[in-house]
Order: structure tokens, then C-alpha cells, then sequence
């Protein structure tokens, strides 16, 4: 079921995009009076699931799911219909028109992926306002697992103050800073302490098991009671709260690996708060040092329990205006920082790269509109950015050859073109097998 809901998420917001991105280019041409001869979601290699043809165009719905296009007439494109190219312009062809009917054509689907994260952004504000977690209320600091943050020096119960420059003030803020960050200023028992980073921080955490970074430190709240645990018929119950192990109290999850490791094999006696009363339970310690229990709960019961404390700020309908505007231009400096970290080999951030799978992975296991809608206009912003690449084969190569058509005022050859959109073709189909192959090596050797 976890599997569905994700897949679903993933394939609408998928959808919503391709549909709204070809619009762009659909509804410009269509006004400029250009043939548009084919709209498709998603590709149509030699067959379709659905097509139907509207005046001049066939209208349909491929079953390749790696994106959508539209075919106008007159364009060399990723078709490369040399056949038509080799005929004598029409006027409703868009090798006819002016260039600066061409260039709006060709930014329509970036301007509308822009606009839309915007909208999103503003509505998303208005209607959810902003939850965030008090970083001052993390009052005993992260849980850390990852052990290239421990080779780096960091320790659970580490309170961050700043990541390089940047105060941290929420949560949130560590995500927002980290990519980029040089160094971390930590509060340790009181005493302060700068620890750097490598330069290809990075890429040793894309290529690291655990990618775990600043975890919250969480209540042992019974989750899921493992079928191969010796408490599998123990009696316990999703919610239970563990107070004590053998007598030591419990305030957080990660405190109960050291406890049980000199207990191997043995029989604790566990105290567990269950509808505020507390229960004594015999509870078996595996071989391994373990319970066999996943631990459950949610951020909000956490709050409750007086671990930290949640921040909520909601927006009138005018302030939704400013505060979405800054979500929009901060998560495209954001997105834009990312690429040229990417595009910088010393920092390794090019090995952290995904396809399709790590996009599938951005969505939550269960149905949340807030989420979906966040995401979605991340994947917007990601979607436009890298269509504006001066790559040919994407809007950002036929923008850069129309801006050289207007300044120089000589048209590239057709030839020229139909070469340069191969080329392109080619980067395109290395850079989506290398993305989706570090995908495929992750799930293999991580």
C-alpha cells in the first residue's frame, strides 16, 4: 500500500508537470499561428496508449514515463524529421515565424514551470501556513549515526549553532545550509567547537551506506515488533512508551543500544507507560544486542512529550503574496548552488545525482497534500533550471542559438542544427543513464 500511495504521488506530480511544461510551448505556437502536430504525455515509442487526433493535431498519452513533448511543425526537434526540414518553409511552420515569436515559443514551458512553483508556493503558504521545529528546544542536540560524521568529529548530543555562516535557528535550517557548507560550529557540554568539512563532503556522503545527517532524537515509542523478534508474543502494543531497562531510565531511543550490548542473551525487566499507567514487561535481548522492535511515533506525539517544540506560522492572503515569493527565489538560489557544486568535480557532488528513483523517493509513504505540493514545485524549479541549460536538444539550446539569430542576425543552417540537436540528443541520453545508473549502483552496493 506505501508502495501505491508513493507511485501515485510520483506519477501525478510527474504528470502535472509534463502536461503544464508542453503547455507552455502548446499555447504560444498555437497563438502565433504554428502548427503544433503532436502534444504527448510521456513517449510514444512505437506505440501509444492513447491518441487522438483535433484539427491538426494528435493529441495523446505514450507509455514511456520520461517526460512529454510537444511536435511542431517546422522545428528540428529530438524527431529529427530531415524530410520536412528538406521542403520549402510554410507560413504556418515554425521556421517561419519571427524570432522573437520563436523565443517566446521556446521559454513558454520554463516561464509556466517558474509561475507555477511561484502560485504553488504562495497558495501552499496561505493555506499551510509554516511549521518548523525551535532548534533552542533541541535542548539535548542530534542523534548521530552516519560514521563519516563521527570520523569528522561529531557526537549524538552535538547542539548545532551554525552551519558556515548561517545561524540555526529551526530544523529546517540544517537542510537548507548544509550543501554548501565548509564548516559546523557545534555547543558540546557547554564549550563551543568548529569542525570543517572536506571539500568532497559531498560526494563521501552520496557514496556513504548510512546518508544520515543531523537526526532528531526521539522517545522509544514502540513501532513495529519485528516476526523474527523474541518479543514478538511479548504482549507489547504500537504506542508503548519504554520508561526503564533494567532499571536505567529512558529518555531516548539511541541510549538503548549501550544498554542492551552487555546484555546479550539475557531476560530484562522493561518498564513501558501504556495509557499512562506504567506495565512491567520480561522482555528477551537477541544475540545481536537487540529487541527486535522498531521504534514508531510521529513528530507531533514527540512535541507533546516535551522533546522540542513546534513553531506554527500562519499568512493572511496578502502576506501568502511575499512569503511564497521568498520560498520561490530562495529554493532557486538553492537549486542553482546544487548545480554548480555538481558541476564542480573537486566537491564529489556529481556522485550524489539521481533519476527517476531518487525522485520516487522524495515522496512520503503516506498522503500528505502539503508534501506533494512542496515537492512539486521543487521539481518545477528543478524542471525549468535544467531546460534552461544551453544544451541543444533542451529549450536552453534552441534559446541560445535564437538569442545568437537575433544579435548576429544570421540564422543557423538547417544542417547545423540537425547536428547539433544529435549531439545534444546524445548528452541528454548520457546524462539521464549516468543519473539513473548512480540510482541502480546505490541500491546494488548501499
Amino acid at each position: 500500500m506505501e508502495f501505491v500511495i508513493k507511485i501515485s504521488q510520483f506519477l501525478l506530480s510527474l504528470s502535472l508537470l509534463i502536461v503544464l511544461h508542453e503547455l507552455g510551448h502548446f499555447i504560444p505556437a498555437k497563438a502565433f499561428k504554428t502548427r503544433v502536430e503532436k502534444f504527448y504525455l510521456f513517449f510514444d515509442v512505437k506505440f501509444s496508449l492513447f491518441k487522438k487526433k483535433i484539427g491538426d493535431t494528435v493529441y495523446g498519452i505514450g507509455w514511456l514515463p520520461l517526460g512529454g513533448y510537444v511536435k511542431i511543425a517546422g522545428m528540428i526537434d529530438e524527431s529529427m524529421d530531415t524530410e520536412q526540414m528538406a521542403k520549402e518553409p510554410e507560413p504556418w511552420e515554425f521556421r517561419s515565424k519571427p524570432t522573437w515569436q520563436r523565443l517566446i515559443i521556446m521559454l513558454g514551458g520554463v516561464t509556466v514551470n517558474f509561475v507555477l512553483a511561484l502560485i504553488i508556493y504562495i497558495l501552499a503558504s496561505f493555506a499551510y501556513g509554516d511549521r518548523d521545529i525551535s532548534a533552542e528546544s533541541i535542548q539535548d542536540g542530534y542523534w548521530i549515526t552516519n560514521p563519516l560524521l563521527v570520523d569528522l568529529g561529531f557526537q549524538t548530543g552535538d547542539q548545532l549553532l551554525y552551519i558556515g555562516d548561517a545561524k540555526i535557528v529551526n530544523e529546517s535550517d540544517i537542510r537548507s545550509n548544509i550543501l554548501a557548507a565548509q564548516s559546523i560550529t557545534i555547543n558540546r557540554d557547554g564549550e563551543q567547537k568548529k569542525i570543517d568539512l572536506p571539500e568532497d563532503f559531498l560526494g563521501q556522503l552520496s557514496t556513504s551506506k548510512n546518508r544520515s545527517l543531523f537526526e532528531l532524537r526521539m522517545p522509544f515509542i514502540i513501532g513495529k515488533v519485528a516476526d523474527s523478534s523474541l518479543n514478538k508474543t511479548a504482549g507489547l502494543k504500537r504506542g508503548d512508551l519504554v520508561k526503564t531497562i533494567n532499571g536505567q531510565n529512558i529518555k531516548y531511543f539511541d541510549e538503548v543500544k549501550d544498554i542492551l550490548a552487555p546484555l546479550k542473551g539475557q531476560t530484562v525487566v522493561t518498564q513501558i507507560l501504556r495509557d499512562d499507567k506504567l506495565v512491567i514487561f520480561n522482555l528477551s535481548v537477541d544475540n545481536n544486542g537487540k529487541f527486535g522492535i522498531q521504534p514508531g511515533g510521529s513528530i507531533n506525539q514527540f512535541a507533546d512529550l516535551g522533546y522540542f517544540d513546534i513553531t506554527r506560522k500562519e499568512y493572511s492572503f496578502y502576506e501568502s503574496f511575499g512569503v511564497g515569493y521568498n520560498k520561490f527565489i530562495g529554493q532557486i538560489a538553492s537549486y542553482w548552488g546544487q548545480l554548480k557544486l555538481i558541476f564542480s568535480p573537486s566537491t564529489g557532488a556529481y556522485k550524489g545525482v539521481g533519476g527517476f528513483k531518487a525522485i520516487f523517493d522524495i515522496f512520503p509513504d503516506t498522503w500528505s497534500w502539503e508534501a506533494f505540493w512542496s515537492i512539486t514545485a521543487f521539481l518545477s524549479i528543478m524542471l525549468a533550471i535544467l531546460n534552461l541549460l544551453p544544451i541543444p536538444a533542451l529549450d536552453g539550446g534552441h534559446v541560445m542559438f535564437l538569442l545568437y539569430e537575433m544579435v548576429s542576425g544570421r540564422k543557423p543552417g538547417d544542417k547545423f542544427m540537425e547536428y547539433a540537436q544529435m549531439v545534444g540528443f546524445f548528452i541528454l541520453i548520457a546524462l539521464v543513464l549516468f543519473a539513473n545508473g548512480n540510482d541502480i549502483f546505490k541500491a546494488i552496493f548501499n
